[in-house]
């Protein structure tokens, strides 16, 4: 006989539906987390790695444009990307701010519950103290004449001094017991952590609606003040007020560049950089001599700065094809390697009758190989000489439209000189001069000069980033090392005399040092006791039932 089939039981019922509200609640609670938060600091951190990849426009807007140029294939889909500008891109700025509001909703909650713990006793004495991780008994001998109750206060006196928070229950009963606790220090160091990553933060969008940062070329014997129309380029923050800039001027005295001289491996690098500067802090201030170095910034208030850069600035005259001067002055040089093989470009929009422009490379040592290609051997100016080819007509200086002033577009020019050309390469050394063909000028090269690149900036927060920094790795320090313990003891006598304790102990979280905890604690109490070893195993030799509770 064959039972029937069960029935069927159906689909399980779905859940309703979360309404508006309940969804809102549980995006909140999920942000909030502290799984979220951590998430998004990694992913904050992983954000911040193609702004070290790629060239940013706030630091080097030429750069970038030759780097989308010379990639044309996607270096246009990595600007709509934002990746030449990762810290202002929207997708930065939504990490940034997702993780500022999972913080504050993250710390305020637990800072209250919290609160509530430091104010609150000792959870209450468990049933069965056996059950806990660290578990023992101690029996006091009748002639110890040491109650239950004096025993639960001298077990708080040896806790207290242990540094436990202790709560006695039941004094005056049969039973008399405690709970004591540690290791709250835990959880303000773990808040404090998290708070200091908020004051973070905080600094640095501080730093970025309040600062600016701006570079600038200075020549030697070239002054620069603090202006907006004095930087090469300038990138104020979004709150930034022009009128905010400290009104100082600095002059470039000299600049010396030490190189190795001694090493056979090293020989020729940079040892040292030293810029003398004149500065003043206002226009009615008294000149001061200071010395600008890597790594050793000049301040102005909360204005910083910085040596990022040097070069060489050969001093260049041009005339045009009328006789007229016209471009005379320093032109930088961009260095390439390390013994300073540098680009040189030069757009003369002041000639007639054609406009002339001038590109080529200059070599502070230079000397030829065995095919008669010249490159330079040093990097001080042992042979200092100007290698140039030149072109005329409109350098598309007057449409409007921005240029790269370190790239020439001879797309639209013509050709005077150049090495496969029969008037072959300009090639100057000081003092020297050269006629164009066809009547367009001449160019001489007249001396030669040295320039610093500074970076210039101010940053309202940084000290509040230094300080909220350490006050993180403090916090971070006392929650890792700071354990949460928690301490029950529980006396009673026994109809012989004895008194009967046993306690326990538990570590919120994991703690590998429990144990030995343990063993300090008993320590302590046998010490306080007086209590051998050989007299705590004769009071334990009478049977003894564990105390009853009441």
């Amino acid at each position: 006989m064959s039972l029937p089939d069960a029935p069927d039981a159906g689909p399980s019922p779905a859940p309703p539906p979360l309404g508006p509200a309940a969804m809102l609640r549980w995006a909140w609670t999920q942000l909030t987390s502290m799984r979220t938060a951590l998430f998004l600091l990694l992913l904050l951190a992983v954000a911040a790695v193609p702004g070290s990849l790629f060239p940013q426009r706030p630091a080097n807007p030429a750069v970038v444009t030759q780097y989308i140029k010379d990639r044309p294939e996607y270096g246009k889909i990595l600007d709509s990307l934002q990746l030449f500008d990762v810290y202002a891109s929207a997708w930065f700025s939504a990490i940034y701010i997702l993780l500022f509001v999972s913080l504050i909703g993250c710390v305020i909650p637990r800072a209250r519950a919290h609160w509530k713990a430091l104010r609150s006793a000792p959870p209450r004495t468990p049933r069965r103290l056996s059950r806990l991780p660290e578990y023992g008994t101690l029996v006091l001998p009748a002639d110890a004449a040491v109650r239950p109750a004096d025993a639960v206060r001298d077990a708080a006196a040896v806790l207290k001094k242990r540094g436990y928070r202790v709560d006695i229950r039941d004094a005056d009963g049969a039973m008399p017991s405690l709970g004591a606790e540690r290791g709250l220090l835990r959880e303000v160091g773990n808040l404090l952590f998290h708070t200091a990553l908020i004051g973070v933060l905080v600094s640095v969008a501080v730093g970025g609606l309040f600062g600016y940062r701006g570079q600038k070329i200075i020549i030697e014997g070239d002054t620069f003040v603090n202006t907006l129309v004095g930087y090469d380029n300038f990138t104020p923050g979004t709150n930034f007020q022009s009128t905010w800039l400290d009104p100082f001027a600095i002059t470039l005295d000299k600049f010396e560049v030490r190189f190795d001289r001694e090493s056979t491996k090293q020989f020729g690098q940079p040892i040292d950089f030293k810029a003398a500067l004149t500065t003043r802090d206002s226009p009615d201030a008294a000149p001061h001599q200071q010395v600008l170095k890597v790594n050793e910034p000049v301040y102005f208030g909360g204005t910083g700065i910085f040596l990022v850069g040097n070069g060489y600035a050969p001093m260049v005259t041009v005339k045009d094809g009328n006789g007229n001067t016209a471009f005379s002055g320093p032109v930088v040089s961009v260095p390439n390697d390390g013994v300073y093989t540098s680009t040189v470009v030069l757009k003369v929009p002041d000639a007639a009758p054609s406009q002339l422009g001038f590109v080529g490379f200059f070599l502070p040592s230079a000397i030829k190989n065995q095919d008669g290609v010249s490159y330079s051997f040093d990097p001080d100016p042992l042979n200092p000489q100007l290698n140039l080819n030149s072109y005329y007509g409109d350098l598309g200086l007057d449409t409007g439209k921005p240029q790269n002033v370190y790239n020439l577009d001879v797309k639209t020019l013509t050709q005077l000189n150049g090495r496969d050309l029969p008037a072959k390469g300009i090639v100057l050394g000081p003092g020297q001069s050269y006629t164009l063909p066809e009547g367009k000028g001449s160019i001489s090269f007249d001396g030669l000069k040295r320039y610093i690149g500074v970076d210039i900036r101010t940053v309202p927060g940084q000290d509040g980033v230094l300080i909220f920094s350490l006050a993180a790795v403090a916090g971070l320090i006392v929650s890792l090392y700071v354990n949460r313990r928690r301490v029950w003891l529980r006396a009673g006598a026994h109809e012989d005399g004895r008194t009967m304790i046993e306690y326990g102990l538990l570590a919120r979280g994991e703690d590998h040092r429990l144990a030995p905890e343990a063993a300090a604690i008993r320590a302590r109490l046998v010490d306080r006791w007086n209590l051998s070893e050989s007299r705590q195993a004769a009071a334990a030799t009478i049977p003894a039932p564990s105390p009853k509770e009441h």
